[in-house]
């Protein structure tokens, strides 16, 4: 006989580690979000609300997923819906995503999020597979400038204008 662990029991191992991953990450976004001074804000809602609420969910998803280990519940294995597994990753599509939020983290403070952002989404369009350039050119900055207006407008947060500084 065999000494050596089965799959079965690494799977229950990576999944113990899966709800120690949650664990940590509730209990860092709960004392994190206990370190936010908020002093404009008003009322039960407050910048601390959204993590705390976020890090306890977290944490029961934790608890939760290592109660039904201990029970003897394991995932299922990917099967991968239309994706074929026995074929290897396609690093071109990575690398153009990867090409793609890194020409925007470069150049969202010189150029401003409207225009990094078409970039962006351009990028990622291309990258996925689209080639209408003309449609998806006017889809990325109807979205970028959209959202643009939407996180100043709506949220009122002042995201870069760049080039477009007094024209937007």
């Amino acid at each position: 006989m065999s000494s050596s662990p089965t799959a079965a029991e690494k799977g229950g191992r990576s999944e113990y580690g899966v709800a120690l991953l949650l664990l940590g990450l509730g209990a860092w976004a709960i004392v994190d979000a206990l370190g936010v001074t908020d002093t404009a804000s008003r009322g039960p809602v407050n910048a601390r609300t959204v993590p705390i609420a976020v890090g306890l969910l977290l944490i029961l998803m934790a608890v939760l997923l290592t109660v039904d280990l201990v029970r003897g519940g394991r995932g299922e294995a990917e099967g991968g819906e239309d994706v074929d597994l026995s074929h290897g990753s396609d690093w071109r599509t990575i690398g153009l995503l990867v090409g793609s939020f890194a020409a925007n983290a470069l150049l969202i403070d010189s150029l401003g999020w409207p225009i990094s952002g078409a970039i962006l989404f351009f990028g990622t369009t291309y990258a996925l597979g689209a080639r209408h350039y003309v449609r998806m050119a006017l889809i990325s900055i109807v979205l970028s400038v959209g959202s643009w207006y939407l996180f100043f407008l709506g949220l009122g947060i002042k995201l870069p204008v760049g080039l477009l500084k007094g024209i937007l």
